[in-house]
């Protein structure tokens, strides 16, 4: 619900799959990170619950290292109440910005996107409404992270990106990036189609011209791109489980929540 008490409809959001996950090799080696098995799944099944019980209901996967993989598992979402489109890198990896900037026709003029390693059990809907009133041409969510589950990133203040710099980190910057973003389709139209760039350029570059919003989260973010973080998200399983189980229908049919 946003403050008028109207629920938000969330917008597609896209998912982050093409990293070629070396730091795991032999692990993913022969598969996608998406692909890692969690609790006798993939770990892409872990997340499209959490979007769809979040409210979600059309999700791009943009894939790339052996991404056949995930469209084979995934299909076209229907077993996890989503309608899944994809966006194949092609022959040469395109990075995190260069994936969105291909796939914008089909994402539309805003969406959201997630990295495919993360697990993010947050009000996406809160974030939502933030970028619809925040002004701004992007959004991104970060977590008081002072150093401790990765390197601390972004300096915010009152509601403001003031500086994300994943390169030149200093100790004013006590936030890290927590991996859920919103975007308008025009932030990307200066980079060429087919271009590898990262989302990070972007977002450097619209913090640098106060063109970014963001808002703090305080739910812990998981993420199976470390051996580190895939023994922690296999601990923290049961309780997924527990987010991710079906919605009760109301009389009318609808979901709750």
């Amino acid at each position: 619900m946003n403050e008028s008490g109207t629920e938000v409809k969330l917008p597609p959001i896209a998912v982050l799959c093409g990293g070629l996950a070396t730091r795991l090799w032999p692990l993913t080696e022969k598969i996608p990170k998406s692909m890692i098995e969690i609790a006798g799944e993939p770990f892409i099944a872990w997340q499209l619950r959490l979007l769809a019980t979040a409210g979600f209901r059309n999700v791009v996967l943009l894939c790339g290292y052996l991404g056949e993989q995930i469209e084979q598992f995934v299909g076209d979402g229907q077993k996890f109440g989503l309608k899944v489109r994809y966006c194949h890198d092609g022959d040469n990896p395109l990075g995190t910005g260069g994936a969105v900037r291909r796939a914008l026709p089909i994402l539309g003029s805003t969406f959201m996107t997630i990295y495919g390693d993360s697990y993010c059990p947050t009000d996406y809907r809160r974030i939502y409404s933030a970028y619809l009133s925040s002004g701004k041409a992007a959004l991104m969510t970060v977590f008081r992270n002072e150093n401790k589950w990765d390197k601390s990133n972004v300096e915010y203040r009152n509601g403001c990106i003031v500086r994300y710099d994943k390169k030149n980190a200093d100790e004013a910057m006590t936030y890290i990036d927590y991996g859920v973003n919103v975007f308008t389709d025009s932030v990307f139209a200066v980079m060429p189609v087919g271009e590898a760039f990262d989302l990070a350029v972007i977002q450097t570059d619209l913090a640098r011209k106060d063109n970014l919003a963001g808002i703090e989260v305080s739910e812990r973010f998981f993420e199976v791109g470390s051996h580190g973080g895939i023994d922690d998200f296999r601990a923290f399983v049961p309780n997924a489980a527990e987010m991710d189980a079906p919605k009760t229908p109301t009389k009318e049919g609808k979901e709750l929540g």
